[in-house]
């Protein structure tokens, strides 16, 4: 990868609200995940991202989600209860056309049910779409 390359990636990381000395946990990892995010995920916060099995808080989750990983609301409530107050989600999913794709709708009525509000859509590497969601007591802090 070039150094151009990389530093987009870096970039998308940061514009995605991370931080260095955040504890970021990843739910639904597999082998289609995007190493490149991930790593750049890691390089803007200095360190690993904790997986599944993390039992504290974490300050944001990394939330890999397939249309065939079973119910989004489900998936979404159960991340909130990992996070810290005021913190965020990255929600990726498969981009249009992919396998595992899920619709817009289906996140914003899963992300609402969940409690959550949508702030940013943006492409998160060449076959994942991400979607950042926030509690509404972090949406409000950003006003």
């Amino acid at each position: 990868m070039s150094a151009t390359a990389d530093h987009a990636e870096t970039n998308l990381a940061v514009r995605l609200g991370f931080q260095p000395d955040q504890v970021v946990q990843e739910i639904g990892y597999d082998d289609d995940v995007d190493m490149e995010l991930r790593q750049a995920i890691e390089e803007a916060i200095g360190s690993d991202l904790v997986d599944e099995e993390y039992d504290d808080v974490a300050d944001a989750v990394v939330l890999w989600f397939r249309d065939d990983d079973g119910d989004l609301t489900d998936a979404l409530v159960d991340a909130i209860a990992y996070m810290e107050e005021g913190g965020q989600i990255l929600l990726l999913t498969p981009k249009t056309g992919r396998d595992g794709y899920v619709e817009p709708s289906d996140i914003g009525e899963a992300a609402t049910t969940a409690g959550l509000s949508q702030t940013k859509s943006v492409s998160a590497g060449k076959e994942w779409a991400g979607t950042r969601l926030v509690t509404p007591k972090a949406a409000a802090k950003k006003r």
